[in-house]
Formats: C-alpha cells, sequence, structure tokens
C-alpha cells in the first residue's frame, strides 16, 4: 500500500507554468507505475499523463502533448507534471496515482490504479 500526497497547484494566468509533486510513502516507490488525472468543473475525472516503473516510458492525452511533462524521482518518492502554456481548459482537480501492474506498463485507465492521492486544484484564469 502506498500513500499520496499532491501538492504546487493555484491559481496561475493563462499562458503561465505550474509544477505539481506527488509525494509517495513507502520503500516501493519505485515498483509503482504513476499517472496523473484530472477532473474539471462538472465533468468526469480524465487521462492526463502516466509513467511507467521502469524505463521511463510515458504517455499523455492529446491536448497536454507538448505542453505537460511527468518525471519520477525514486530517490525522492516523487513524481512531478511539469505544465506549460497553461489555458482555462486546464483548470481542474489533479490527482495522482499508483499502480502496482507490471513494472514496465505506462497504465492510462483510473480502473488500472489502486492508489490515489487526495487532489490538488489547479485555476487557470484567462
Amino acid at each position: 500500500q502506498v500513500q499520496l500526497v499532491e501538492s504546487g497547484g493555484g491559481l496561475v494566468q493563462a499562458g503561465g507554468s505550474l509544477r505539481l509533486s506527488c509525494a509517495a510513502s513507502g520503500r516501493t516507490f519505485s515498483s509503482y507505475s504513476m499517472g496523473w488525472f484530472r477532473q474539471p468543473p462538472g465533468k468526469e475525472r480524465e487521462f492526463v499523463a502516466a509513467i511507467a516503473a521502469i524505463a521511463g516510458n510515458t504517455r499523455y492525452e492529446d491536448s497536454v502533448k507538448g505542453r505537460f511533462t511527468v518525471s519520477r524521482d525514486n530517490a525522492k518518492n516523487t513524481v512531478y507534471l511539469q505544465m506549460n502554456s497553461l489555458n482555462a481548459e486546464d483548470t481542474a482537480v489533479y490527482y495522482c496515482a499508483a499502480s502496482s501492474r507490471a513494472p514496465w506498463e505506462v497504465v492510462i485507465t483510473a480502473s488500472g490504479y489502486k492508489n490515489w492521492g487526495q487532489g490538488t486544484q489547479v485555476t487557470v484564469s484567462s
């Protein structure tokens, strides 16, 4: 079992940047594939980005490709989401999640994750 705590959200103007962090407890963080999801106001939770436990393979939702970058630091038990060129459509609560599926797998569906953080609000003003 791993516990996750997100941070780094806030209010930013359109075109600005934020970096979200997700700190994980436990000594097996490096074996978890990690993902970022978001839930815009009044909408369903949606996939944003994910990174495998090994080899650093990543996947992105189409609307964030080229703007967002997911990375991880296993020594710090932390996964990051660097978000650039933010726009109003990026406004959402952002969640990180941990998956214990195969370590080379990049998990892009919410059902593939059993451990979730509490979320952090990102608001982009236009």
